[in-house]
């Protein structure tokens, strides 16, 4: 059995600043380069191709987009301390990704967390930490701007570390 998600890891030009905020607050930042999540992650026993012919039936008609990303927000729930980087275009984009792929073969995987899409800067370890981790960003304005043209397949490795497994382009 296998632990996936599916993701999408925008490419912006600006992406270091980013990247060294994760070096800072966030555990996982070594192991997975910037993503936003559209599928949470799921253990299944489905095969590479199953998941692939699926993909590619579901997503057939699906076009890229853009996506804009600019400031920061925080939330604290029984998963975690998060810092977020706000998605300011392209939220709808993800939202009917999330809607798509959560149909057919993913059907009984559809968790109850309530989507909305964002791009991970940190996990804290405390509310203190996330408390201060916010203050020193809330104020950045850096805006982050690319086409999400491809959405890809995780596996989730032993170490949390990401291995894709697939990538799928859209139109």
């Amino acid at each position: 059995m296998k632990t996936r998600a599916i993701i999408a890891f925008p490419k912006f030009e600006n992406i270091d600043k980013i990247n060294a905020i994760r070096n800072k607050f966030d555990p996982l930042a070594s192991l997975i380069e910037p993503h936003i999540t559209i599928v949470f992650p799921f253990k299944s026993e489905l095969v590479t191709e199953e998941i692939a012919d699926w993909l590619m039936t579901a997503l057939k008609d699906f076009r890229k987009f853009e996506l804009e990303l600019c400031g920061v927000s925080k939330s604290s729930n029984g998963y975690g301390n998060y810092l977020f980087l706000n998605i300011q275009e392209g939220c709808e984009g993800f939202l009917e990704l999330n809607r798509l792929l959560y149909k057919d073969i993913l059907s009984e995987y559809k968790s109850s967390l309530t989507f909305n899409p964002h791009l991970t800067l940190g996990k804290l370890s405390s509310n203190e930490l996330l408390e201060d981790a916010y203050i020193d960003l809330e104020n950045m304005d850096t805006k982050f701007r690319t086409i999400i043209d491809k959405i890809a397949v995780e596996i989730i490795g032993e170490n949390q570390e990401s291995i894709i497994e697939i990538e799928c382009n859209l139109h």
